[in-house]
């Protein structure tokens, strides 16, 4: 089965970040640099993050909202959800790879 994530490329790291992110329900630009920071530890310039959304819209895997706010909110999309989920999938058996080749056992002290 081909994958349908090999389209993000290089922006796999800064695009999984804002569909984890919108993933937990609608956020402008703004709200999600302080989320992704919050869960993950990085910290997005928002020429970072507006480069990811225009990507990630243009794959139809966000979309805008409409809004009378000044700021601009995203939603995730089906088609994201399906490749938020493909993607976590991969991380998941590249971590089990990772730990039991390091002789890793997480969960256990």
């Amino acid at each position: 089965m081909a994958r349908r994530t090999q389209e993000l490329g290089r922006f796999t790291d800064v695009a999984l970040l804002v569909l984890i992110s919108l993933a937990e329900g609608q956020k402008h630009g703004y709200r999600m640099i302080h989320d992704i920071e919050e869960f993950s530890g990085t910290a997005l310039e928002p020429g970072t993050l507006y480069g990811a959304l225009m990507r990630l819209e243009e794959r139809g895997w966000i979309e805008s909202v409409a809004s009378s706010e000044r700021r601009k909110p995203y939603r995730i999309t089906e088609g994201g959800r399906d490749a938020l989920r493909e993607q976590l999938a991969t991380l998941r058996r590249i971590e089990r790879a990772g730990a039991r080749r390091a002789g890793f056992a997480w969960g256990m002290s």
